[in-house]
């Protein structure tokens, strides 16, 4: 279950890392501000998913990764409606996303005092 789930991770690096590069290339020629913002959530956290994917040490870091995955679809994904769609994802979601990142941060910085069980 853990190679899978860091493949996964792994493999939502790579999606996350070219939409932020894609994203930033749409919002300096259309100038979305929201778009910027997406795009900039999105790059920051590509290499998060990456490093977690390759480590993946313990269960908890593996979880705090689904945590923040959500999270920044969550809250990219509604700043793209915004730009995109005259609107929102549904109400709250961007929110509810900016709150998970901070969440999954915070699992991040407790995986450290979890065990390496796999």
């Amino acid at each position: 279950m853990s190679e899978g789930l860091n493949r996964f991770l792994i493999a939502a690096a790579g999606l996350i890392g070219a939409a932020g590069v894609g994203l930033s290339a749409a919002a300096a020629h259309m100038g979305g501000a929201f778009t910027g913002t997406a795009a900039s959530f999105l790059l920051m956290h590509a290499p998060v998913f990456l490093a977690i994917g390759l480590l993946g040490s313990n269960r908890m870091l593996r979880i705090a990764g689904m945590i923040l995955l959500v999270a920044v679809v969550l809250f990219s994904g509604d700043l793209l409606a915004r730009d995109f769609l005259g609107g929102r994802l549904f109400p709250f979601a961007a929110p509810t996303g900016g709150t998970l990142l901070i969440v999954g941060w915070l699992a991040v910085a407790a995986s450290a005092f979890a065990g390496r069980k796999h």
